[in-house]
């Protein structure tokens, strides 16, 4: 997958089809929260995050209060989104039941 940046109209297409995803407000990012029913829902699912972020080498900036992960995505070495970050939120969209 590549670490191109995608252009802003490339970024919105994308977000149209990613529920809940938004652009963060530094405008090189995307970013979206998750709410699970408990501090064990929101565990597991950012284990299964860790395992397949790991597998793409690509990882997330997140954070977690009980039961809330707040993810924002981007590639550092790329300046902006990229396909791997769309990737990554398809697939933790999926995780997360959605």
């Amino acid at each position: 997958m590549t670490r191109e940046k995608l252009s802003k109209d490339a970024i919105t297409e994308a977000l149209a089809g990613l529920a809940g995803w938004a652009p963060a407000s530094d405008g090189a990012s995307i970013k979206r929260s998750f709410v699970f029913g408990n501090f064990s829902e929101a565990f597991a699912f950012m284990t299964r995050v860790a395992l397949a972020a790991e597998k793409m080498d690509h990882h997330p900036d997140w954070s977690n209060v009980y039961k809330t992960v707040d993810v924002t995505l981007n590639t550092h070495d790329a300046g902006g989104v990229t396909a791997l970050d769309v990737e990554l939120a398809k697939k933790m969209n999926r995780f997360a039941g959605g």
